[in-house]
């Protein structure tokens, strides 16, 4: 079968090619006026005060835990089910990450789960809002208030995902973002930090460039406290500018396709689509679903020449932080069933379609094959 419809893809073009080529000629490669330029365009998008561009989704998250004061003996709560790297930026700070089970009908962080897990060493709560899937912000905004905790945000798949009129990544004391190639704007790698606090803004850039609250010269500079090296180039800001022409494109283009998928699946045996709000500007970076019989509709798809991916395994099952499963039947339940769709910026209706069709097909001899 010669037709191929691909999971997804990055795209770059020629605005970014210009933007790098500028750089270049400008012959200064690090972190400057380009990142700056960036950074300043993500805090108008996203509405905060200050935003912050490093090297990863990771380190962002470890520098906002970082700032936030977390270190060794502290405890942060985090979902089950999410990319391991929630885990180990927590981890990295010399914490202990906890796991919460997730929220069977989201896929995000439970916040009854939550509630259980809180002691007295806990130090902050780490809400992943999975697809860009907003979590119950709501409740667990109050849970982390009683508790006098903060809550740093894992938004790497929701830029600009909105939940109640505001951006996801900017309700909690940090959000953190991911630029990551199978992000909605992508520079390779790449991470954001946004956060309203001008306080924890200058420590972030204290940690981000080797204690230096300021840009240094490499020679006689004061380094007030111990920092590192996250900074994010000239180069790589020069991409993400470029990526950021079309975001409002991609955002509805993203919005679009999980809206008819919604319309296709709906009602097919076996197979629930994940919802997204897309009315009130929620925005799926990935279209997910969960299936009963996955694993035998990924065989299916892999004969039609359908792309897809499998979700992550929990993390309690991973062998850094392994625990037994009975702690976590939700995720436990949902991993083995839970995988995202093709949400391709290039996805056309007509592979939409395709792929609808592949899987009420699939879901009609299920259903046959069990009499």
């Amino acid at each position: 079968m010669n037709r191929k419809v691909i999971w997804w893809q990055p795209e770059v073009g020629t605005s970014e090619l210009d933007r790098v080529k500028e750089v270049l000629a400008s012959n200064y490669l690090n972190d400057g006026a380009v990142t700056e330029e960036f950074e300043s365009r993500l805090q108008q998008l996203l509405r905060v005060k200050h935003v912050v561009a490093v090297t990863s989704g990771t380190t962002a998250l470890f520098l906002a835990l970082k700032a936030a004061g977390i270190g060794n003996g502290d405890e942060v709560i985090v979902p089950d089910m999410t990319f391991i790297a929630s885990a180990n930026a927590v981890s990295l700070t010399g914490a202990t990450p906890v796991l919460a089970d997730i929220d069977s009908r989201t896929l995000n962080l439970c916040v009854d789960s939550v509630r259980t897990h809180l002691t007295q060493k806990t130090r902050a709560i780490m809400p992943v809002h999975v697809s860009g899937r907003a979590c119950n912000m709501t409740e667990l905004a109050a849970l982390a208030q009683e508790a006098n905790v903060p809550i740093v945000e894992d938004a790497a798949e929701a830029l600009l995902s909105m939940h109640d009129g505001q951006s996801l990544g900017t309700i909690g004391l940090f959000g953190c973002f991911s630029l990551s190639p199978n992000k909605t704007i992508s520079t390779g790698q790449g991470g954001l930090i946004a956060c309203n606090d001008s306080d924890l803004h200058r420590k972030l850039r204290m940690l981000k460039d080797q204690g230096r609250p300021t840009k240094g010269t490499g020679g006689d500079d004061t380094h007030a406290e111990v920092g590192f090296n996250f900074k994010f180039t000239n180069l790589q800001a020069a991409i993400g500018l470029g990526q950021l022409d079309l975001l409002q494109a991609r955002l509805e283009h993203l919005r679009g396709i999980y809206t008819q998928y919604r319309h296709h699946l709906a009602n097919v045996a076996g197979v629930t689509l994940l919802e997204f709000k897309v009315e009130s500007g929620e925005t799926p970076q990935w279209i997910d679903a969960l299936v009963d019989n996955r694993d035998e509709l990924c065989r299916f798809l892999d004969s039609r020449n359908i792309g897809y991916r499998k979700f992550w395994h929990p993390l309690h099952t991973q062998p850094p932080y392994r625990r037994d499963d009975a702690q976590f039947p939700n995720s436990t339940a949902c991993a083995p069933k839970a995988l995202w769709l093709p949400s391709s910026f290039g996805l056309t209706q007509s592979d939409i379609e395709y792929v609808c069709q592949s899987i009420k097909e699939f879901a009609k001899q299920a259903v046959s094959a069990n009499g």
